[in-house]
């Protein structure tokens, strides 16, 4: 399956095409458009030729940050995003032998996906369900229980960037967590 999220042909071709590239842009969505985050990995593939979760685990962290900070930036904050992208890479050498993909192809249900997510540098819970929902959504990985595994980021609607397809499906979920914070503040 494609995957639609960046408005950018190109960036979304990594996304779809290589599983780390997913889970970096997953790991940068956070405190910068989402769009803008998932084409962070575009960046990187055109910076280094390839997207080898071992080398960026092993490239010296302060160049891989210079890497991350030239413009366009990686992301907002390119220092403390290339120390943990190169944390998650490590994590996916160590326990996934590089491959990212045996995060969710392995994974017993959707309760161990969650899990499997979390024990990542960088993923919390809720990103954790998000990324477990994107992975069912947009890529049709659906192991059992996935639905209440990440509770409401499997109902229909616009709630998450796995509900991302398209430019206007985009707004909607703009629009969805402007009114969440909104009724927060409330």
């Amino acid at each position: 399956m494609a995957i639609h999220i960046t408005g950018d042909q190109h960036a979304d071709d990594v996304l779809s095409g290589d599983p780390f590239a997913l889970l970096i842009g997953m790991l940068l969505d956070q405190q910068y458009p989402m769009e803008h985050a998932f084409r962070g990995p575009a960046k990187l593939l055109d910076r280094l030729g390839k997207l080898d979760p071992a080398a960026i685990a092993a490239a010296d962290p302060d160049e891989f940050a210079a890497l991350c900070a030239v413009t366009p930036a990686v992301h907002r904050f390119p220092g403390s995003m290339a120390t943990k992208i190169q944390a998650v890479a490590a994590d996916v050498v160590d326990l996934y032998g590089g491959d990212a993909s045996r995060i969710w192809t392995e994974a017993a249900d959707g309760a161990d996906l969650v899990k499997r997510m979390m024990a990542l540098s960088g993923f919390g819970k809720q990103k954790a369900q998000i990324f477990t929902a994107l992975v069912a959504k947009q890529l049709g990985v659906r192991p059992d229980g996935w639905e209440k595994a990440v509770g409401d980021y499997s109902l229909d609607g616009y709630r998450s960037v796995a509900d991302v397809v398209d430019p206007a499906s985009l707004q909607k979920v703009r629009d969805f967590k402007k009114e969440k914070k909104a009724a927060a503040k409330a």
